[in-house]
């Protein structure tokens, strides 16, 4: 429990998150887009969060896409949400999901069924 938490503490990890629950699935070029971070510690964080089960990983042609693990314990959504809901509520976040609406070139995730 106290695992959940302490990845959940992470400014960097809070972001990610919280644009993977807006958007449904994110790959690393949109998070590195959105967050202003370079790749590899985009790829870090989201490589904490998917060890400790929160988030899982799909391939998609030659995008790998993140989105929120569907097998989470009910309390984990719920405190996923709240605190997601908080963070949307930050200018940081605001910040960052305006970057994400203007990136140009994202992957077109509808097009891929892999």
């Amino acid at each position: 429990m106290n695992e959940f938490f302490n990845v959940l503490s992470d400014e960097t990890r809070l972001r990610c998150i919280t644009l993977v629950c807006e958007n449904k699935e994110l790959c690393v070029c949109e998070l590195e887009y959105a967050l202003k971070l370079p790749q590899s510690k985009i790829s870090r964080h989201l490589s904490v969060l998917r060890l400790n089960g929160l988030i899982r990983k799909r391939r998609c042609g030659k995008w790998v896409l993140y989105s929120i693990h569907p097998d989470l314990a009910d309390f984990q959504k719920k405190i996923i949400k709240f605190v997601t809901t908080e963070a949307r509520a930050q200018v940081l976040y605001k910040s960052d999901l305006h970057r994400l609406s203007v990136m140009k070139n994202r992957p077109k995730i509808g097009e891929c069924d892999v």
